[in-house]
């Protein structure tokens, strides 16, 4: 739960991302595809299958309310989400544990917000480049172990920036 995210500093796709309700919606996601894998290999019936998928469905708020009852994330979400789906929900989280479930969202989640980093970063260089070209003949002052060094252009310095944007791209892909 990252509540703790300062919303002047955070992009809303990025903070959306780490919402009690965006980690529900992948749990029950999660929830489902283990329950497909299942029915795929017989350990539980397709009408639990098909019960989840029509009905299945959470409540943040009652989830909250089930979890200060309960003291535990996974058990108040599974409850709640069987006050919708009813009996056929006896399958969900068969044979998993707790860390099953939250590892696999966990790093569902990371991988999204990857996805949204990377995405900026192509923003970004794309901007840069773009910088880089229009100052590649305006002159500044060169930096050497921060003193004044030969004369370079801003293109040049700004290149350099664009270069190391793209390695640290690669680096988080």
């Amino acid at each position: 739960n990252f509540k703790l995210m300062i919303s002047r500093y955070s992009r809303k796709e990025m903070s959306d991302l780490w919402t009690d309700e965006s980690r529900f919606k992948l749990w029950l996601e999660v929830e489902t595809i283990a329950l497909e894998a299942m029915v795929s290999l017989g350990i539980a019936p397709q009408s639990s299958l098909d019960a989840v998928r029509a009905k299945g469905n959470f409540n943040v708020e009652r989830v909250l309310e089930i979890e200060k009852e309960v003291k535990h994330d996974v058990i108040a979400f599974l409850t709640n989400v069987t006050e919708y789906v009813g009996p056929e929900a006896r399958y969900l989280h068969f044979g998993m544990t707790s860390s099953d479930l939250l590892d696999t969202a966990f790093a569902v989640q990371l991988c999204k917000a990857s996805d949204i980093i990377a995405a900026g970063i192509d923003k970004l260089l794309e901007s840069v480049k773009k910088l880089a070209f229009a100052h590649k003949h305006t002159l500044t002052v060169g930096r050497s172990h921060g003193i004044h060094a030969e004369p370079m252009t801003f293109g040049l310095k700004v290149a350099s920036w664009y270069a190391e944007l793209k390695r640290n791209k690669k680096r988080l892909q």
